[in-house]
């Protein structure tokens, strides 16, 4: 059985709040730079130009790349043969604290959800654990911004309803988001388990590197298809048109019950942010 001390996780969500906002990851900006050289519309290039520019000097000078820096969502897969030594929920928001508060981040969360006071420090972190083999934990940050976020969807749609019905829940959502989700976005997308497993595995889905499809062939395909439905909506770059709407479409799937087939949609602005390490 390996030791953790939870004063280690605590270091490292303090340093991945900071890194998350300020860098983003090699595949997003490949991705963008490779729609920008493969856009013909004129407006939607300038856009592109402008969004590039913006994350060279995020990158360059440590600072934010948005203003708005986002709940801090942390995920972690736990070894089943690691032990913490300590709270685990507070030792993340103490790194979320740390974190938003030295890296001049933009606090953004309220502690209640009708009477809307600022928390002021950006905690709680919306945490999520997972088990899995091993002694190593993983922790990755993902900070998500409000308008992104509010432009997600779920529908518990019928199994008659099958892969049309997905397909046409899934482009509907992201044609009535428009240009509110700061496009080009990522499509994060859940198939099965129960109304609240489906939310999580669309969020999940976003921290899957652009262009890394899903293994499953058939899932694979459908992200193909739909992103060049969503790209043939012409929404384009903060909604000025074109054939760049969507960055990538990420899909992962769970078992269901007979009667039931959820969808969740969770959209990602082109600011995809999530950093990972490893203890």
């Amino acid at each position: 059985m390996r030791e953790i001390q939870a004063s280690e996780i605590t270091a490292v969500v303090r340093r991945l709040c900071m890194d998350a906002n300020y860098h983003l990851a090699p595949d997003v900006t490949a991705c963008i730079e490779r729609c920008r050289r493969e856009e013909p519309w004129a407006p939607a290039q300038e856009i592109l130009d402008r969004i590039i520019e913006n994350y060279g000097i995020a990158d360059a000078k440590n600072c934010p790349v948005c203003q708005d820096t986002g709940l801090a969502c942390v995920f972690l897969e736990i070894g089943q043969d690691v032990h913490i030594a300590g709270d685990l929920a507070a030792a993340v928001d103490e790194g979320v604290r740390q974190g938003y508060t030295e890296g001049y981040l933009r606090k953004s969360v309220v502690g209640d959800p009708l009477e809307r006071k600022n928390t002021g420090d950006n905690t709680p972190a919306m945490l999520y654990c997972e088990l899995v083999p091993g002694d190593r934990v993983k922790i990755t940050v993902a900070p998500k911004g409000a308008g992104s976020e509010n432009m997600s969807r779920i529908a518990m749609l019928k199994p008659a309803d099958g892969v049309e019905g997905v397909k046409d829940f899934i482009v509907k959502a992201v044609e009535e988001a428009g240009p509110n989700p700061c496009p080009p976005i990522v499509v994060g997308v859940g198939i099965g388990g129960t109304f609240d497993k489906a939310a999580l595995l669309a969020k999940k889905a976003l921290l899957r590197p652009l262009g890394k499809h899903h293994p499953d062939p058939v899932y694979a395909a459908l992200e193909r298809e739909l992103l060049e439905r969503i790209n043939a909506l012409g929404v384009g770059p903060q909604g000025f048109g074109g054939k760049t709407t969507a960055l990538a479409v990420n899909i992962e799937k769970f078992a269901a019950h007979i009667a039931s087939l959820p969808v969740a949609v969770n959209i990602n602005c082109h600011v995809a942010r999530h950093q990972t390490e490893v203890l």
